[in-house]
């Protein structure tokens, strides 16, 4: 047998400005490395109630059933689908983009019968459509829509969504995995019934835990089931009994990702919620004015592009991966490429959380600047940051 040790591993620092992850203050990493509790130890369960605590801060609701599921956001994504969902009820999914695409795949796996509202990528929503899909059906038990869709850079409007919702007397289930805690989310006043997100983003923690949130009616829901949900591990009834009722053993949580997104969600706060949404916001008209400075082409209008997470077409005849590859070993950056019908077409750029700084958008488009005239597009060097600069100073003055 070969007893011979493997070297130490070499992780590169890169500065994350892709679709995410994002990175982690130091103060997020530090906390992880605090000691292990047992999973119903008096202390790791008051540092669980402190999460779920500042979780209802930030989702902006009072839900009861508000915490940590165990696992990224496909996890919290796949949870409200198989707590809500029983064979044969009625989901009408608004479609924009790659993650409505999998909340499509996710609820016909439930048994559901699913009615899709198709929209162009890169467009929001047509609530029309949406309402005209729901009137065809006598009971439509969910209307499910992606708040920031993060293949494409679309932030959707709500409040006629919740509407229709309404109307209906439907479920409203909201992917806010790369929304919650960088565009305004307020649960309680629009109406959502189930939410989830996503800690490796605009929250500031390694990827691992998908916060989820549920209005009475949902849990009402879960709670009226003709059958047990599918998944046992995401079984939201038996984790809030290890979260907040019982304190019923479910499974081992994963202690060390409970520390981080506690001291995530502290800094959330210490900076302000509203602070930190001004943030996304400065950071993403600075790098638009940079990119629009090098005639960059927009995948989403202003009025509905996401600040955290930015989509340009790539250029005529400039090559997708080697501008990519470019960024990451020449200048330590990663951006993202497409997803889907996307790929190969557009480039994702992400600042979010702790990555959305203003030094990193000058650093973005500094190294632009000097790579993609090495690709075959020219751009005029200190074009795009002097763009950002004038930008973040007319932000300054206002």
């Amino acid at each position: 047998m070969d007893t011979e040790l493997i070297g130490e591993p070499f992780i590169p620092q890169r500065t994350l400005l892709g679709p995410g992850p994002s990175n982690v203050n130091p103060r997020v990493l530090q906390a992880m490395l605090s000691p292990l509790l047992g999973y119903l130890d008096p202390d790791f369960l008051k540092l669980m109630d402190d999460v779920s605590a500042m979780l209802r801060q930030v989702f902006q609701t009072r839900n009861a059933l508000t915490f940590a599921v165990s696992g990224t956001g496909s996890a919290g994504m796949e949870s409200g689908f198989c707590n809500l969902l029983e064979p044969g009820d009625v989901v009408v999914i608004a479609v924009n983009g790659f993650f409505g695409e999998r909340m499509s795949d996710i609820a016909r796996r439930q048994g559901a019968d699913v009615y899709r509202v198709d929209s162009p990528w890169g467009q929001p929503i047509d609530t029309d459509a949406v309402r005209q899909e729901m009137k065809k059906h006598p009971a439509v038990k969910m209307l499910a829509a992606v708040h920031a869709e993060t293949s494409t850079g679309v932030l959707q409007p709500l409040d006629e969504l919740s509407q229709i919702a309404k109307e209906y007397d439907s479920l409203l289930l909201l992917d806010a995995v790369t929304s919650l805690a960088g565009s305004p989310l307020n649960i309680d006043e629009i109406g959502v019934d189930f939410c989830f997100s996503a800690t490796q983003k605009c929250l500031g923690a390694p990827p691992g835990l998908s916060p989820v949130t549920a209005s009475e009616k949902a849990v009402a829901a879960m709670l009226n089931r003709t059958n047990p949900s599918r998944s046992w591990y995401l079984d939201l009834s038996l984790l809030f009994d290890y979260w907040a009722n019982n304190r019923r053993y479910h499974h081992t949580a994963p202690m060390s990702m409970v520390y981080g997104l506690r001291e995530a969600l502290r800094m959330i706060l210490e900076e302000g919620l509203e602070n930190r949404l001004n943030r996304h916001t400065r950071n993403a008209d600075a790098l638009w004015a940079g990119l629009e400075s090098i005639g960059l082409e927009f995948v989403v209008s202003r009025e509905y592009r996401l600040n955290q997470l930015t989509s340009v077409y790539i250029p005529e005849g400039v090559v997708d991966t080697d501008v990519r590859r470019a960024l990451l070993y020449d200048y330590g950056i990663e951006i993202g490429g497409g997803l889907g019908e996307f790929a190969g077409k557009v480039w994702r750029f992400g600042l979010m959380g702790e990555s959305s700084k203003d030094i990193n958008v000058l650093a973005l488009l500094s190294a632009l600047e000097a790579v993609l005239p090495t690709h075959g597009y020219e751009v005029g060097r200190g074009v795009a940051v002097q763009a950002a600069s004038t930008s973040f100073a007319n932000n300054r003055s206002n």
